[in-house]
């Protein structure tokens, strides 16, 4: 299915395979979007299994029901193979998402999915960013590490469906870490921890700091009020940048996903009922790791002064960053600010835009100054955190379209959101992805696409 590099010269480009980066929703969408127009689709996965990212976060439950989680030419792939769609009114956890739709897709695209593989670059064949002649008929070089082996594949177009779930946001200020953050790392629960499951040890009957105001802080810290019935000693805290956490209260009744709203209700209770002890106005200045490895000081700025906080664990959901290491050797125009794709910048800035208001964007919006390279799903909007699920599917589907040459329908764009007063200026509500999500046990918390 891939070629060696050194068969650059002879490899005729229509019979390359598309590249795509990650095997996840909107990884696999992609594929089945590409093999549905004719084109043959790689998928390197960067993980031991498809949807590898969502795994993680297999014990929350989306906002968002499986209408809105599963893309239509994935659809039409796996309903020729016999699958049975879950109820379109469902609200599947990360879990059921993998086994009841990620898998048997990728079972679907037998062969075409290659896990193990983490893309470490992407060039053009014998020639770097700085060579502009005769660039555009040169194949795309995707070098990936499989087993500790380098592995190139030659490709007549590269998706970057690679997402963010491993560029998370640093607790400090200023997109910096705060002094001693990376030591404090074995004391860290990440974005989305299973603090009723998996993690429960580290945090049952102790001090826990969340730290953000998105629905990922909301789904953590709903998951620990639950937990705080059942360990009356766990204390919570937490801690927001702005001067109020309305944000993560989202659009309660008036929300278009009730199950979103109904989170943002839950955590203005536990707030008013005393469960979780809320400071606003509050910034994480340096961690100290003390007792022995099992406690962190965790010093807070505030306008009052510093504050100074012993606590057994921190949850931080500060959201996440594109990777673009990978993409050095490729011409990108990217917007300074998002790190986001220059025509798509304007379109889902939070400080305009929420995630209900985003305009449909396809080809043309995502595409760079690297002919037939485009990202797509959360890794295209950089550091914004507006995206949506729903939203990925339709840009895979104008992406596949463009690459086939099918000019009319790259460029008929359609997608209808539900309007939403949850997702505002740093808060990611996703429909499908761990942003948007909730527990599993309670009408929880959810992130946004596990997003800001």
């Amino acid at each position: 299915m891939s070629q060696p590099a050194s068969a650059a010269g002879s490899a005729a480009a229509d019979s390359l395979p598309v590249v795509v980066i990650g095997a996840g929703p909107v990884g696999l969408a992609a594929a089945a979007h590409l093999l549905e127009r004719g084109l043959e689709p790689l998928v390197l996965e960067a993980g031991d299994d498809v949807g590898a990212a969502v795994r993680q976060w297999s014990h929350v439950r989306l906002f968002s029901p499986w209408e809105y989680d599963v893309d239509q030419a994935a659809r039409r792939l796996l309903g020729r193979t016999g699958w049975q769609a879950p109820p379109r009114d469902g609200l599947p956890t990360g879990g059921e998402l993998v086994s009841d739709y990620l898998e048997p897709l990728a079972r679907a695209l037998s062969g075409r999915i290659v896990t193990g593989a983490r893309v470490v670059a992407v060039s053009r064949d014998g020639a770097d960013k700085t060579h502009a002649a005769g660039r555009a008929d040169r194949p795309f070089l995707v070098r990936s590490v499989v087993d500790g082996r380098v592995v190139d594949h030659l490709a007549r177009a590269v998706v970057d469906a690679s997402g963010t779930w491993s560029g998370r946001n640093p607790l400090g200020t200023a997109g910096l870490p705060a002094p001693g953050e990376a030591d404090a790392a074995e004391l860290l629960l990440g974005p989305l921890p299973d603090v009723l499951g998996r993690d429960r040890a580290r945090v049952e009957d102790g001090h826990v700091l969340v730290v953000g105001a998105g629905h990922s802080a909301a789904n953590t810290l709903l998951s620990l009020v639950e937990l705080q019935e059942r360990a009356p000693a766990t204390r919570i805290t937490w801690a927001v940048r702005g001067q109020s956490a309305a944000r993560a209260h989202g659009g309660g009744d008036a929300d278009a996903l009730p199950a979103r709203g109904a989170l943002g209700t839950r955590v203005r209770e536990a707030v008013e009922a005393g469960r979780v002890e809320l400071l606003t106005s509050t910034t994480v200045a340096s961690l100290e790791v003390v007792a022995g490895g099992r406690q962190v000081d965790v010093t807070l700025a505030r306008p009052a002064g510093a504050l100074r906080l012993r606590v057994d664990a921190v949850a931080g959901a500060t959201g996440f960053r594109p990777d673009l290491e990978m993409l050095r050797e490729l011409r990108l125009d990217l917007d300074p600010g998002l790190e986001a794709p220059s025509a798509l910048a304007p379109l889902i800035d939070p400080e305009h835009h929420s995630c209900g208001t985003v305009p449909a964007h396809g080809a043309t919006t995502l595409a760079h100054p690297e002919p037939g390279f485009f990202v797509v799903g959360m890794k295209s909007y950089g550091r914004a955190p507006t995206f949506l699920l729903a939203t990925g599917y339709e840009q895979v589907r104008s992406v596949a379209a463009h690459l086939a040459g099918d000019v009319e329908a790259a460029g008929r764009l359609q997608l209808e959101l539900p309007e939403t007063g949850v997702c505002s200026t740093a808060q990611p509500a996703v429909i499908g992805f761990p942003t948007g999500l909730r527990h599993g046990r309670k009408a929880a918390v959810g992130a946004s696409d596990l997003r800001r």
